[in-house]
């Protein structure tokens, strides 16, 4: 990386569709909306050949900060196969990569104040040949580690489980799809967060404070 932003921020999740990038995306307009520089990069993206080009991560994270999509992830780290990145490569005969070629590929413009980095699916599912979430993080040492996690049943175990591989690292929990008036959606939060300890918050744009340190409103 010949620059690195003011604050690097990884996105994970306990799983694949948890709301990745929809977290990013909020978190990545809300600190936009402070006057922040904001930049983002998936290192590596996979998704069905069918699929709306526009539709994609790097393109929702690229409308989220003005940028391109193929400056979000670059165009040869596309796979228009449905597995993890490393999977996709394979099945469309295409050269591996490992964890160290990710995170060099990763370039962030002078002066970018917050570096988004989303991985793809769970925090253990590959990224490169020899690496996941936890991988990347210790080679990109970001400031803080985002895992998104869906708010309903199962949801305690998902984030203790991805907790365990994320040791080491200050941790924020986004309850994605949180309904207050859904019983079980509260309680989990209240353990997670009361019981558990960790901090939790219920949307992406929440997560401005413990990132830059200004307060809300």
């Amino acid at each position: 990386m010949a620059a690195r932003p003011e604050r690097l921020v990884l996105v994970t999740g306990t799983g694949t569709e948890v709301g990745k990038t929809w977290v990013a995306c909020r978190l990545a307009r809300a600190l936009r909306g402070r006057g922040l520089t904001v930049a983002a990069r998936k290192p590596a993206q996979s998704y069905a050949a069918d699929d709306d080009p526009g539709g994609t991560d790097a393109a929702l994270l690229a409308e989220a900060t003005g940028e391109t999509p193929q400056l979000v992830c670059p165009q040869h780290r596309w796979y228009p196969v449905p597995m993890a990145p490393p999977m996709a490569a394979d099945a469309l005969g295409r050269p591996a990569f490992t964890v160290a070629d990710l995170a060099k590929e990763l370039a962030w413009p002078v002066g970018v104040a917050v570096g988004l980095v989303e991985c793809a699916g769970g925090v253990r599912s590959p990224l490169a040949t020899d690496g996941d979430a936890p991988a990347l993080a210790e080679v990109l040492q970001p400031e803080r580690v985002v895992l998104v996690a869906d708010a309903g049943l199962g949801t305690i175990n998902a984030v203790r489980l991805a907790m365990a591989a994320l040791t080491g690292w200050p941790v924020s929990v986004v309850l994605n799809r949180f309904d207050p008036a859904i019983d079980l959606h509260q309680r989990n939060r209240a353990w997670l967060a009361e019981r558990d300890g960790l901090h939790v918050v219920l949307d992406g744009a929440d997560l401005v404070t413990p990132i830059v340190g200004w307060p809300d409103g």
